[in-house]
C-alpha cells in the first residue's frame, strides 16, 4: 500500500527506524520503506524473502478455500510483483503484514483498486489473506483497521468496500466487526467464476469516510 506519508502514527505510513533491517541479509527493499504499525502488526512494503511463504500460504487449499484454486509459485510471485508496482502507481496496496513479535511475514492486508470489470467500479477495497496459522487473533480486523484508517484519514479516500463470495463467512464476520454495512441489493455474480460455481454468488460491504469519522473521532 503506501509510501505517502511520515506521520510516525498507526494510521500512517512511515520510515522503519534506521537500523531495523540493519543485519538483514534477506531484506530485499528500498531503503526508505512504508509502514502502518499496529499494536502487534506492521503493514509494510514486500521484500523479495516474503515471496516462498506467500508462495507456500497461496498453495494452501485452506487458505484458498474461496477462490477457484490455489495459485502456482509463478502466479503468486506475478502477485507480489503487481502490489510492489501498484504501491509505487498509487501509493497504496495489498501490504505485506508482519508480526511484532516473531518479525515473521503472516500474509497480507490492504487498500487495492477494484478490477474495472466489476459492477461497482470504479472503488478502492479494503481486502486481506493471511495464512493458516494466524487465524483467530483478530489480525485481519486490526491490520484492515489500519489500512482503512490510512485510507480515509491520510488518502482522503471518501468510500472503501470490501467484497467476498457469500459462503466466506469469516471474512464478512470481519467485514461486519469493521462496522462497513452490506445493502443486498448490490450482490452481484463475481464474471470471472464460472456459471452455477458455488463462490460466483458475491456480496459487498461498504464504508462511507463520513461513518468513519464519525465511528473513529478523526477529522474529516
Amino acid at each position: 500500500m503506501n509510501e505517502a506519508s511520515d506521520r510516525p502514527c498507526s494510521a500512517s505510513g512511515s520510515a522503519p527506524p534506521k537500523d531495523r533491517h540493519s543485519n538483514r541479509a534477506d531484506y530485499g527493499g528500498p531503503v526508505a520503506e512504508f509502514e502502518i504499525p499496529t499494536v502487534r502488526l506492521i503493514l509494510r512494503s514486500w521484500w523479495e524473502s516474503d515471496r516462498p511463504p506467500f508462495a507456500k500460504m497461496n498453495a494452501d487449499s485452506a487458505v484458498m478455500e474461496f477462490f477457484p484454486s490455489p495459485l502456482s509459485r509463478e502466479e503468486s510471485d506475478a502477485l507480489v510483483s503487481r502490489f510492489v508496482d501498484e504501491l509505487a502507481q498509487r501509493n497504496y496496496c495489498p501490504w505485506a503484514v508482519e508480526e511484532r513479535d516473531s518479525g515473521g511475514f503472516i500474509g497480507f492486508v490492504g487498500l487495492h483498486e477494484v478490477p474495472e470489470y466489476l459492477p461497482f467500479a470504479p472503488a478502492i477495497e479494503v481486502g486481506w489473506r493471511l495464512a493458516r496459522p494466524f487465524w483467530g487473533r483478530g489480525y485481519a480486523t486490526e491490520a484492515a483497521a489500519a489500512a482503512l484508517a490510512f485510507g480515509f484519514d491520510t488518502l482522503g479516500i471518501d468510500k472503501i468496500v470490501s467484497f467476498t463470495s457469500t459462503v466466506n463467512l469469516r471474512s464478512r464476520r470481519v467485514m461486519e466487526r469493521l462496522s462497513m454495512s452490506r445493502n443486498p441489493d448490490e450482490d452481484f455474480e463475481h464474471p470471472k467464476v464460472a456459471e452455477g460455481h458455488t463462490l460466483r454468488p458475491h456480496v459487498l460491504y461498504r464504508l462511507e469516510a463520513e461513518a468513519w469519522h464519525r465511528k473513529t473521532g478523526s477529522p474529516a
